[in-house]
């Protein structure tokens, strides 16, 4: 695909290609505008969510680590600090519950004698779609009468269940693409199911299953609806307490979460594409 406009261009496709950039300029500036925002408020010395005169002035006196200290507990105050350690225990967790159930799900639903595939697949994904509120008052209410309420456990399945559909909709576009003549000969030579799962094809739909790993994780770390309702006190991960922060009391502290936040989801997202490109060139749909 051109990146640039071919000589013989018209004076109307001229105007549609920098129209549409501008376009799409404004539309990116749109959307990360709000965290330009945010990062450079999370140095606030001053226990204000706008900008001082100082900041205004680039006055190295405006600006401090004050919130990143108290996130650390500086101040005493260990409440975001055991919410992350939540958070960094619930999370991957249910990545790996969501990896392990969604890449059998996607395995046994790429076969062709499977009967009622779309029914079963939409059954599946299904959490991405109904809205979220009524997927957590349902598993409040089930997750209540199997004792699983306020527990950890419970936390981790329902968080699980959210991530599943991110890794049967990457693993199985990657199945799209695999050879399966490939595990065929593997049979032929004497491998068995396990071997050849492991050896012949988890290799080649890795970036897959990794890529849906990661947004399970973020999907994960960034839940707050269902961990309100399905969790306790004990359980309390990072955005539940940012929720907390802005209800019952305006925390700055929540500005210096936001931006680490954002750095972990920046550093997932470009992983996530490098896995792209690196599973784009095992398929040869780029060169490499």
């Amino acid at each position: 695909m051109a990146t640039t406009l071919p000589p013989y261009a018209t004076t109307g496709q001229k105007i549609w290609y920098y129209a549409f950039r501008v376009f799409c300029g404004l539309v990116f500036f749109y959307l990360i505008f709000p965290i330009l925002i945010v990062i450079p408020l999370s140095f606030n010395a001053q226990d204000f969510f706008t900008f001082t005169p100082e900041m205004l002035r680039l006055d190295p006196a405006g600006y401090s680590l004050k919130h990143y200290r108290d996130f650390l507990g500086a101040n005493g105050d260990y409440s975001w600090l055991q919410a992350f350690s939540n958070s960094l225990i619930i999370a991957p967790a249910a990545t790996l519950l969501s990896v392990s159930l969604g890449t059998l799900a996607a395995i046994g639903l790429s076969q062709p004698h499977v009967p009622y595939k779309r029914q079963i697949m939409a059954l599946l994904i299904s959490p991405m779609i109904v809205p979220l509120i009524i997927t957590s008052a349902g598993m409040f209410f089930f997750y209540s009468s199997v004792s699983l309420q306020g527990t950890l456990a419970g936390v981790i399945l329902a968080h699980a269940a959210l991530g599943i559909p991110f890794v049967i909709i990457t693993v199985t576009a990657t199945l799209s693409s695999f050879d399966r003549s490939l595990t065929r000969a593997a049979a032929n030579m004497g491998a068995d199911p396990v071997t050849t799962f492991f050896k012949v094809q988890m290799p080649l739909i890795l970036p897959g299953v990794i890529s849906g790993g990661l947004f399970a994780f973020i999907t994960s770390f960034d839940e707050v609806v269902v961990v309100l309702l399905v969790g306790s006190a004990g359980q309390k991960t990072l955005p539940w307490q940012m929720f907390i922060g802005l209800r019952e009391q305006i925390s700055p502290t929540i500005l210096a979460v936001a931006t680490i936040l954002v750095v972990i989801s920046i550093a997932l997202l470009t992983t996530v594409e490098m896995l792209r490109r690196r599973s784009e060139k095992l398929r040869g749909m780029s060169p490499g």
